[in-house]
């Protein structure tokens, strides 16, 4: 297979989705307002609530959901073959994530901006909105930990990456001042940031910043996580328009244009794919394709996180509420775009077939690291840029875009720590708040040794949980659907899949993770477990109660609630 006819496939497919299946959504399912208030210019208060230019909110959302998962996830399942990842990637992209991102942004925007977590309560129940904040608690806290394991990892493995990464940190800063407090204009200030950032990474290539084995007594790893974490809890305590928007606004059009770069770069070389559509002789130890293939793949397809994304600080900033459908589907279409990518580096960035089975000799050797070398290969390829450039360059994006969503999931994590307080009784600030997720996080991180390995302790989980999440969010906005006698069904058959396929996947878990007397994850997968069948039993029999009650509409702006008993939603 030439990886060329593959990338166009893949590419039209997807696209086609965002012009034709995301205006359908818009238009007849989410009936999206241009004249509805959002939350954003309701609420406003220069931190949270911020109405935003689309495509700077789109930079944010973008890169706040896109995280090393979508390089890591196809990475490793181009073991199973390059065509199921193919099909489940554009697929998913077009018919799951897209519509996933919309509505969740939609369901948020249309209830004050309020979270998922908060929403649950209100559509399905209270004690469904208990267990609900519990899956969103542990997914941020795999998300948190695992990307700042990742990033240390590129950070050491590849010592060009360290100045664009941090540098990339001062010109956002920049931009923001230059967007809000000087108002220039957005097109001088994208080209002047973008240009930065790629100066910075020819910088780096030529200075690579290379740690002692000790600093401080940790680890060079150590050492970075930590650094990691004091930087992601000051960001999440700034306003967003300070550092969050425009990092991750600057780094979009960066990491757009990188994509674009590995793209041309395949389509001038047209490397061949060496990886076997089908593999039938899978290494020892590689679990079955199904339902594996669809949690290992999760963002990139549809993934949980997003919907945590979407209603936690994007629906804050949206101004206008068709802006959503740009914002939210085109954000899931530069996620499965960048999904495509990796899957074609990964098959056609090597040489030959045994090259490949040699990277591919057991099931999650593929990773980042597989991505960034065979896509550096592509880009020397296809470019002629050298190699170390090539590599620093792909390198830096898997960085920017982990750590983009780390940023943001520090953010959102102090969100869900304050719901859990005030279920509790208890007021937590800001500040205790971010202790608190920092804390958990810091000492899961380092809970296997000094030198940060325990950030990837639960990270198995990771896939089933997010999938997870994803239906626990579909069923939310059925729910709002029935209520509203809209069309559901562009929701309710993903909402089935997932969860199927989910549920599978965590028993199936439950037996590997008790074979090898792993206590820990299987004491958490029965914990998911039983939350998700909880939540899932609690949502069918509200979407019961939906289509037995009288049609409700929207309320008015004012209210921002769906109002069974005065009909107005």
């Amino acid at each position: 297979m030439n990886s060329l006819v593959l990338a166009v496939v893949g590419i039209t497919m997807i696209l086609l989705g965002y012009f034709l299946y995301s205006k359908y959504l818009s238009q007849k399912v989410y009936r999206l307002d241009p004249e509805y208030t959002t939350p954003a210019h309701r609420f406003e208060d220069g931190v949270d609530y911020v109405p935003t230019n689309k495509l700077v909110l789109w930079g944010h959302h973008f890169t706040s959901v896109a995280g090393a998962a979508p390089i890591v996830g196809p990475a490793v399942a181009v073991i199973w073959g390059w065509a199921p990842a193919f099909l489940w990637v554009t697929i998913g992209t077009v018919f799951f994530a897209g519509m996933h991102d919309l509505g969740a942004m939609w369901a948020s925007n249309r209830n004050k901006a309020q979270s998922m977590g908060t929403l649950s309560g209100r559509y399905i129940g209270r004690h469904g909105r208990n267990l609900f904040l519990i899956v969103i608690f542990l997914l941020l806290l795999m998300v948190n930990a695992a990307f700042a394991v990742v990033i240390s990892n590129l950070l050491v493995s590849t010592p060009t990456s360290v100045i664009p990464t941090w540098g990339a940190i001062v010109v956002a800063l920049l931009i923001g001042q230059a967007i809000y407090r000087l108002k220039w204009n957005l097109p001088i200030v994208s080209i002047v940031g973008v240009v930065a950032l790629y100066g910075l990474m020819i910088l780096g290539d030529m200075f690579p910043i290379v740690l002692p084995e000790t600093i401080l007594g940790l680890s060079a790893n150590a050492f970075w996580i930590v650094v990691l974490f004091l930087y992601a809890g000051v960001a999440s305590l700034l306003p967003v328009w300070m550092l969050l928007q425009p990092r991750d606004y600057i780094n979009g059009l960066q990491l757009f244009i990188g994509l674009g770069i590995l793209y041309l770069a395949i389509a001038i070389s047209s490397p061949t794919v060496v990886a076997p559509a089908f593999n039938q002789n899978v290494p020892e130890g590689t679990p079955g394709i199904f339902p594996l293939l669809f949690v290992t793949i999760a963002c990139g397809a549809i993934s949980g996180f997003h919907g945590i994304v979407a209603s936690g600080t994007s629906a804050k900033q949206l101004d206008k509420e068709t802006d959503a459908r740009f914002v939210g589907y085109f954000g899931a279409v530069g996620e499965g775009l960048l999904a495509l990518g990796t899957i074609i580096a990964t098959t056609a960035g090597f040489q030959t077939l045994a090259q490949w089975e040699e990277v591919y000799a057991a099931f999650n050797d593929g990773g980042v690291e597989a991505f960034v070398n065979a896509g550096g290969g592509i880009l020397n390829a296809g470019l002629g840029i050298p190699t170390s450039l090539s590599t620093t360059i792909l390198a830096t994006m898997a960085v920017l875009f982990a750590a983009t969503t780390m940023d943001t999931g520090v953010r959102l994590q102090r969100f869900v720590v304050t719901e859990i307080g005030e279920i509790m009784g208890v007021k937590l600030n800001i500040w205790v708040s971010t202790l608190i997720v920092l804390a958990v996080a810091l000492g899961l991180t380092f809970s296997a040794g000094a030198d940060g390995s325990g950030g990837m302790v639960i990270w198995p989980l990771f896939g089933t949980t997010n999938q997870l999440l994803a239906a626990l969010t579909l069923a939310i906005i059925a729910v709002m659907l029935i209520q509203l006698r809209r069309p559901v069904w562009p929701v309710l058959i993903p909402l089935v899949f997932v969860a199927i396929v989910s549920v599978y996947a965590l028993i199936i878990q439950l037996g590997t993770f008790f074979s090898t007397q792993n206590w820990l994850l299987l004491v958490l997968d029965v914990i998911i477990l039983i939350c998700a069948l909880w939540v899932i039993v609690e949502a069918v029999a509200a979407m019961n109660r939906a289509r037995r009650d009288p049609q409700v509409e929207f309320a008015e702006a004012e209210d921002d609630a769906l109002d069974p008993s005065s009909s107005k939603l």
